[in-house]
């Protein structure tokens, strides 16, 4: 069949192409910081840069799109 011809010859270029590609040996990496967490803590927000991009109203409400999955 043409399919099966098509991808013996896309297999064969990829096993050419395999062949270009020195053998190396394995590298590995050992990493001290596993599992490591950070304290949580609130970092202040400036109110101005997250109302910067928002749309609001006469009345100083944020204007928002509601969701599209909401009825």
């Amino acid at each position: 069949m043409k399919i099966e011809k098509e991808a013996e010859i896309i297999l064969e270029k990829f096993s050419k192409a395999l062949e270009d590609i020195p053998d190396l040996e394995e590298t590995h990496y050992m990493v001290d910081n596993v599992n490591l967490s950070r304290e949580d803590a609130a970092r202040d927000k400036k109110q101005d840069k997250i109302l910067r991009n928002t749309n609001i109203d006469e009345e100083g409400n944020v204007v928002v799109e509601k969701g599209k999955w909401v009825r």
